[in-house]
């Protein structure tokens, strides 16, 4: 999620284009998961499913535009690692540990006190289920905290930053491109291990992994120079950077980039979909974050917003200040929302999922607020 001003960054944060990119792509998030159920219905509902997927393909940059202003935030790092792993994982893990609890209490609660009717399968939520969801944040997420994966993620991103930090500080605009080059290629990797069955690969003893991976072994060759650590490195380059690129040309190539890019995720995702029925492992593929499709639409949206010039506005930054929060909340608001537009009868699924988003934000929205007026929760939302 998007950084929180600290002595180092606090003038940079306060650069208008970083709030902006901050709040779109908190709306994005928050629009991507009201997709999934409409998405999930599959061939049950064809017009539906293909509602969710053109509309969820649209926002898959969401994620990749988080993890560059990041990058532009904390790159390079330059005060001490114990320090930077105190301030930054610390304030991380509290979140972590908080809203790990809370969603499950809070989705537990609505099912049994509060929803008449709900799309959840009010077996999976009884008292005597919440137990373990309330410590299994120690190992992984549940469905219910889906959203705080990008909490473990980013744990990891903060744990190689001041390690790269130093060569970065040092490399030269070459060294740059080649290693971005080289992570560029990695993003082609998904769509190799999805076609190598068709040219005979039969993987090593059933383990489809490529170059190195295997059963034993799940550190292959690009392992160290793939996954979101290039949108880090991308969004210091750019900054580091910036194309001198005039409105008209950027715009040219921008929107046919992103176009393209999504053109790609959404029939691809259709084209999976007839090909894989209902298998989520396959299906995923084609919008992977780190693959070559998505990057193809989160490059021009940051190039955009970045030489949008906007300056720093008051009521954007207090929008932008809440976004972290929001993040961490808004799951449980997109269930309900789904749950009470399906009773609107006649409403078109773009409208419904429009709709569900701009409640849940705005719901969202609220609850940081109140949670921001006090000192001793403050630090759960900021």
């Amino acid at each position: 999620m998007p950084e929180l001003p600290t002595l180092k960054t606090a003038a940079r944060e306060r650069i208008g284009w970083i709030d902006l990119l901050r709040l779109l792509a908190c709306f994005l998030v928050i629009f991507s998961h009201c997709c999934d159920p409409y998405v999930a219905v599959f061939d049950n509902d064809r017009p539906t499913f293909l509602y969710g997927v053109f509309a969820g393909s649209l926002v898959r940059c969401c994620v990749p535009l988080f993890v560059m202003m990041t990058g532009v935030l904390l790159l390079p790092v330059r005060n001490d690692m114990a320090a930077f792993y105190r301030k930054r994982i610390g304030r991380i893990l509290l979140a972590l540990v908080f809203w790990s609890v809370a969603l499950p209490l809070l989705y537990t609660l609505y099912v049994n006190c509060i929803a008449d009717s709900t799309s959840l399968d009010a077996t999976c939520y009884t008292w005597e289920a919440l137990g373990p969801k309330l410590w299994s944040f120690l190992l992984n997420f549940t469905y219910e905290t889906t959203p705080l994966w990008y909490l473990y993620m980013l744990v990891g991103l903060y744990l190689i930053m001041p390690v790269v930090s130093p060569w970065l500080e040092r490399a030269s605009r070459r060294d740059l491109r080649i290693l971005l080059g080289i992570w560029l290629l990695t993003l082609l990797l998904p769509y190799i291990r999805l076609f190598a069955p068709m040219i005979g690969y039969a993987g090593n003893y059933g383990n489809m992994g490529l170059y190195g991976v295997c059963d034993w072994n799940e550190f292959g060759t690009f392992h160290y120079v793939s996954g979101f650590a290039g949108y880090l490195l991308l969004a210091y380059y750019l900054q580091r950077f910036p194309p001198r690129w005039s409105r008209r040309r950027l715009l040219a190539c921008c929107i046919p980039l992103f176009m393209v890019g999504y053109l790609i995720t959404a029939f691809g995702y259709v084209a999976l979909q007839s090909r894989f029925p209902g298998d989520y492992a396959y299906l995923e593929i084609i919008w992977y974050f780190a693959g070559l499709n998505v990057f193809m639409m989160t490059l021009p949206v940051f190039l955009i917003v970045q030489q949008s010039g906007l300056r720093p506005r008051r009521w954007l930054s207090t929008l932008a200040g809440a976004t972290f929060g929001i993040y961490l909340c808004h799951f449980v608001f997109v269930q309900i929302g789904y749950d009470l537009v399906q009773r609107i009868p006649g409403l078109p699924v773009p409208f419904r999922i429009l709709l569900i988003a701009c409640s849940a934000f705005a719901v969202s929205l609220l609850l940081v607020r109140l949670l921001q007026r006090s000192r001793l929760t403050r630090r759960l939302v900021n």
